[in-house]
Order: C-alpha cells, then sequence, then structure tokens
C-alpha cells in the first residue's frame, strides 16, 4: 500500500484531472502553497513545460476523440501545449476508441486515440479519407489497466487470471468464493455478492484485457478480444470515468480501467499472480517492463505493437494497453497538419512524454518512440 500512497501523492502533486460525464475528480490536500490552475498543475509547472513546446506553424482549432483511457494524459499535453502556442485550440473529446476511429474515418477530427491498433478494415475505410494515404497507428501513450475494487475491510487482494475471468464472467460470484480465498490467505473476506462493471460501449481497453484473459485464461475466458463486452452478467458503465466512479462508490464493486482514475480517485487495486516469484502491483514502472518486451509489427509507417500478455517476467505487470493515435501517413487534412505535427512532436517529446510517469502511466519505450518521433515528422 506503500506504492499506492505514493502513486496518489502523485496525483495530488499534478492535480486531479476532469473527467466525462457529470464526474469531477477533486484533487488531495496538498502542503504545495504554490497557485496551480484549474486542472491542478502549478503555474511554474505549466510554464517548464510550455518552455520546450515548438509551436511551429500550428493554427487554429485542432478536434480530436477517442480512448478515455488517455483522457488523463490527453488533458495535461493539451493544457501545456495550449500554454505555449497562443491562438490555437486542442479538443479532444473524451469517448471510446470505436468512436474515436469512426470519426476518423467520417472525417470529422485530425487525429484519434484508440487503445487497440485499427483493424484491416478500418484501415481500409481509412483510405477514403486519407488522400494517397491510410491510417497509421503510432503508440503514445501506455501504462497498466488497474483491476480496481472496493471491498471493506481487505486492502490488499491478489488475483490470477483464471480467476479474474471467472469474476467478470459471472463464474464466482461471491467475494469468499474458495478461489479468491486461496490466493489471500488471512483475509478477511465477506459473504458478499460481487459486482463486476464493464464498459457500456466499444472500448479498446476491453479488447486489451480481454487480450490478457485470453492469453492467459483461455478454458475460463472463451471469447475473441473485441471492443464490444462479450461476457452474460455484470454491470455496465460509460467510459473508464464511469466505471471508475461506480467502483467507488460501492462496495463489492470490481472493474477495470486504466490507472491514472485509480490513483486519483484511491481506489485499491489487484496484485496479479502471474506465476512470478511474487504478484505485481499495477504502476507505471511495471507496465513498463512489460511494454519494453513490445515488437513492432505494423508494416510502413504503421508501429502497431504486438505484446506479450503471458509474461512471467518479474515484476512485469501484464495487463497493459498502449494507447495510439490514428493520424494519415499521407493525405491529412492541410489546414490541421501543421498543428497535428506539433501537437504530437510535443506528446513524444522527452517532455510529453515524462509527462506520463508522473501521472500513472508508462513511456513509450524509447526505441519505438524514436520511430514514432521520425513518423510524426514525415506526416505529410
Amino acid at each position: 500500500m506503500k506504492l499506492q500512497r505514493k502513486n496518489r501523492l502523485r496525483a495530488t502533486a499534478f492535480g486531479a484531472l476532469a473527467v466525462s460525464g457529470a464526474l469531477v475528480l477533486t484533487a488531495c490536500g496538498s502542503d504545495d502553497n504554490t497557485k496551480k490552475d484549474a486542472t491542478g498543475a502549478t503555474s511554474s509547472q505549466t510554464s517548464a513545460a510550455a518552455s520546450n513546446v515548438k509551436c511551429d506553424d500550428a493554427k487554429g482549432q485542432l478536434l480530436a476523440s477517442g480512448s478515455s483511457a488517455q483522457k488523463n494524459a490527453m488533458d495535461l499535453w493539451v493544457k501545456n501545449y495550449m500554454a505555449a502556442c497562443t491562438g490555437v485550440e486542442v479538443n479532444y473529446k473524451s469517448s471510446s476508441s470505436g468512436e474515436g476511429i469512426v470519426a476518423f474515418n467520417q472525417g470529422t477530427v485530425g487525429f484519434a486515440g484508440s487503445d487497440s491498433a485499427l483493424k484491416p478494415e478500418e484501415v481500409a475505410d481509412s483510405k477514403k479519407i486519407c488522400k494517397d494515404g491510410q491510417g497509421i497507428n503510432l503508440p503514445m501513450v501506455g501504462g497498466p489497466i488497474a483491476i480496481g475494487y472496493h471491498l471493506e475491510g481487505v486492502d490488499n487482494l491478489v488475483l490470477d487470471a483464471p480467476t479474474i475471468a471467472k469474476i467478470f464472467n459471472s463464474k464466482i460470484k461471491k467475494w469468499n468464493d474458495p478461489a479468491i480465498a486461496k490466493l489471500n490467505p488471512g483475509a478477511k473476506l465477506p459473504d458478499k455478492a460481487i459486482q463486476a462493471f464493464h464498459r457500456s460501449e466499444d472500448s479498446g481497453t476491453t479488447q486489451n484485457l480481454g487480450k490478457y484473459l485470453g492469453a492467459t485464461a483461455k478454458a475460463d475466458w472463451p471469447y475473441e478480444p473485441e471492443k464490444k463486452w462479450p461476457a452474460p452478467g455484470g454491470l455496465a458503465a460509460s467510459g473508464s470515468a464511469g466505471v471508475a466512479s461506480a467502483v467507488k462508490q460501492t462496495d463489492g464493486t470490481i472493474g477495470y480501467f486504466e490507472l491514472s482514475y485509480a490513483t486519483s480517485q484511491s481506489i485499491s487495486t489487484v496484485k496479479v499472480d502471474t506465476g512470478a516469484g511474487a504478484p505485481v502491483e499495477a504502476t507505471p514502472e511495471n507496465a513498463s517492463k512489460a511494454i519494453a518486451a513490445a515488437q513492432i509489427k505494423g508494416t510502413g509507417k504503421d508501429l502497431a505493437l504486438g505484446l506479450d500478455y503471458a509474461t512471467k517476467a518479474e515484476g512485469a505487470y501484464p495487463i497493459v494497453l498502449v494507447t495510439y493515435e490514428i493520424v494519415c501517413d499521407k493525405g491529412n487534412k492541410p489546414e490541421t497538419l501543421d498543428t497535428v505535427k506539433s501537437f504530437l512532436t510535443y506528446t513524444s517529446g522527452d517532455e510529453g512524454q515524462k509527462i506520463l510517469s508522473e501521472n500513472g502511466y508508462a513511456p513509450i519505450p524509447a526505441e519505438i518512440n524514436a520511430k514514432v518521433r521520425e513518423t510524426v515528422a514525415s506526416l505529410s
């Protein structure tokens, strides 16, 4: 729990962020009396970050939408970027990966955020918008998918892949189930019904959780990894913010969402028994150990990654996602191209990536990120 407390203090230092819907995250108390802006960052932090932004020929308004998992990072990026580039407005609508890709392929946004790489049919659709080119995946945000829970009296919960699969597949229905008890000797598990929350809309976070469960608990999770929630039963909520809010508010609940939603709301997270020497906690550092082993599986300028969800490496947290920014390799809209390149140059740069580790995310490994920067510079 010391590490969770450390993560909460990190969230405090940089402020809790507004999230989708009616939910507003309230920043924790701090001894720092430096003046803070609406997102919680101090004026000195904003100035320091803004000083590293190169605006180049950025101008006007840039619309983007998609993944809610990267919203907290995007909020900070947008704030710092707009502080440096006066007269430029970047508007990122946090919805879902599926909605972001649809908006991109309809030509209504300059780029989309997605927790899963484009499918072949989505690439084909993108060619209608990307004149003489196609949509490509640029890995920009990494991090753990936390399994968050709310269970009074239990603040150190260990689960393994089969148990997680059975909980979300409605096969394990009580918190004192023998399978959970075996993984948590000595814990006072109540005879209480489990309320398992999943995403109501198509979600790349859902798909990445499905990839993990399919790779590690196939017998208990027989579904193909899709953005749409596949299992029977359970309860649904909209966006990572909605799932986190539901877990925060109700005893006996469990759900999945990007780690910053857990740290900013002080939601307890599951340690995962991967078969390594010790259960692994959801932290940016532990997620980085898993993401560092990723291989580029895309071709040409496409930088889609292949992740090893079944890793048993010591200290590697296996339930990870990489969020991509979807852009055209060629044929980006002329009126927003310069702003897209300028903004993504900042997010993939040293300062933009540094923000990630300070706010519950994992930076993209340096070797892969170098290719992202090269690709952003070549967009046309």
